[in-house]
């Protein structure tokens, strides 16, 4: 009962080779089955069958290969109980000490498109079995699923005592959250499925919401802290998402991310991706405080800073252009926590290497890809799902409410105003002219102290801008309130009761006003 055997059956071949070769100089007797069994062949690594120990044929078009008494009875069985090793003995079963099982990805099969009948043919059963057995069994079994951990296993193997407890932990616990995240991907496709026809097919309606929510994250890092300094926090990935988010970008450098930061980027960015010629955002406490287009990098830059220069001062930049030497320069001339953009030039990264403590996060593209998933907001006791807000309004969508229609300039500004208002806390306001943002109103818990604050904060003047309101107006005392700063238009949802006077105080005022039909509440 003394021989050392080791199962090996992975879908990630890369470094099997030379694991099992390890293995096999180290004593272990390898075991495999399939497409693993052949590729350690192929390299002359002598490997025995799964079959010629159970005694069983692989059945049912390979459905059928490790489930079966003399496998999972070597892997279960506790070295350190008698009865345990007297049952392995008497049913002449061999333990097995080391299993190394990875999963084929499913969601990356069904992600690419297959019929329902493939998704389920990828579905796994033996692997997933193996590896709870393994993981379970982890005092007295190595189970490995990550090909990085192979270097490891080898060298805990070479130690006077074997494995040490706290790697065989490790191990376990990477192993369920494999199997977990496995699980997690097949009840979120099935969740998705439905009959049409007497035929199952998934349901590719963006609507559907499953009668149980099962989301996987994996963890990139811990965190200094959260939002404040007693809160501890850590930054987790959303493996089912296909959204290129912050998640995704690589830090060139700069001091570790903070909770804050992590927030920030993400509002910056996602804006700075949203609109489609050259621009700047610039966000503190998840509101773009000043957001600027341009002929370069640089003069966007320029103008998203002049909006509410105390504001950007320590906020968080983003370009969705990449950054040349000018803009890193303008950038930097005052504080900031980070800047994110789709790549930098080579003489940028050096003027952004003389601020040591700014994150600077490169993420490589713009594209904002399909998004999968739903937009969660925790709550004590549950969570909320909703679709990602992804409207892009469309200017023949919109309707002219008021006596006069917005000129070309004005209806330029008001389609930006519109896409930055809704990145803005609600309640809303935005003043904006064709190439930046003039004043911004945030979070405010009346629409036309939004608007009046967003007044007062402005810098540049406001004579001549639109303002986009986030929702519609309840009273006519924030158009009142518009007017009087010398706006000349205004963007909003409509849908009041009390419209008729809303308008009527825009003619009154020769303001043009036009309604999208559509509200951007962001909580």
């Amino acid at each position: 009962m003394t021989a050392k055997r080791a199962l090996l059956s992975v879908f990630r071949k890369e470094g099997i080779v030379d694991l099992a070769r390890g293995l096999t100089e180290r004593g272990y007797e390898i075991l495999s089955t399939g497409g693993t069994a052949a590729e350690l062949k192929k390299a002359k690594v002598k490997v025995g069958s799964v079959s010629k120990v159970t005694g069983f044929p692989e059945i049912l078009d390979g459905r059928v290969k490790t489930l079966h008494p003399k496998i999972h009875g070597g892997i279960l069985a506790r070295r350190d109980l008698p009865a345990h090793l007297e049952a392995l003995e008497k049913q002449k079963i061999a333990p097995i000490d080391v299993v190394v099982v990875n999963l084929y990805p499913f969601e990356d099969r069904v992600s690419k498109g297959c019929t329902f009948e493939e998704a389920v043919e990828n579905v796994d059963v033996g692997g997933p079995t193996m590896l709870r057995a393994a993981a379970k069994n982890f005092a007295h079994v190595a189970v490995v699923v990550d090909p990085a951990d192979y270097g490891l296993l080898l060298e805990q193997l070479d130690r006077p005592d074997g494995i040490d407890a706290a790697t065989r932990l490790y191990l376990a616990q990477k192993a369920f959250r494999h199997t977990a995240r496995y699980e997690a991907a097949i009840a979120g496709y099935f969740a998705q499925v439905e009959v049409q026809d007497g035929a199952y097919v998934p349901d590719e309606n963006d609507d559907t919401f499953p009668y149980r929510l099962t989301p996987t994250f994996e963890k990139v890092q811990d965190l200094r802290y959260g939002e404040n300094p007693h809160q501890r926090a850590a930054f987790y990935t959303d493996l089912g998402s296909t959204l290129y988010s912050v998640a995704s970008a690589r830090k060139l450098q700069g001091k570790e991310l903070s909770f804050n930061n992590i927030l920030d980027l993400d509002a910056a960015w996602r804006l700075a991706t949203e609109i489609d010629k050259t621009a700047c955002v610039i966000v503190k406490h998840t509101n773009p405080c000043g957001t600027g287009l341009g002929e370069t990098p640089v003069e966007a830059c320029e103008r998203a800073w002049a909006c509410d220069p105390v504001s950007a001062f320590g906020g968080i930049i983003a370009f969705n252009e990449r950054v040349d030497e000018p803009a890193a320069r303008k950038a930097t001339e005052n504080f900031v926590e980070a800047i994110i953009a789709p790549g930098f030039d080579a003489a940028a990264v050096e003027v952004l290497k003389k601020k040591k403590n700014l994150r600077v996060m490169n993420m490589d593209t713009t594209s904002i890809h399909k998004v999968s998933g739903f937009d969660l907001r925790r709550v004590m006791g549950g969570v909320l799902a909703q679709q990602w807000d992804l409207h892009q309004l469309e200017r023949d969508r919109c309707e002219v409410v008021t006596k006069r229609a917005p000129t070309e300039e004005e209806w330029t500004a008001l389609l930006f105003a519109w896409t930055i208002v809704k990145h803005v806390k609600s309640n809303a306001i935005v003043y904006a002219n064709a190439v930046q943002t003039v004043g911004v109103g945030a979070g405010q818990m009346s629409r036309v102290d939004s608007a009046r604050f967003a007044a007062e904060k402005a810098v540049l003047p406001l004579a001549g801008t639109v303002v986009a309101s986030d929702a519609f107006f309840p009273f006519r005392d924030g158009i009142d309130a518009i007017a009087k700063t010398g706006a000349t238009a205004i963007i909003q949802p409509g849908g009041s009761v009390r419209d008729e006077e809303t308008i009527a105080a825009a003619d009154e005022n020769d303001l043009a006003m036009v309604f999208t039909g559509v509200r951007h509440f962001r909580h």
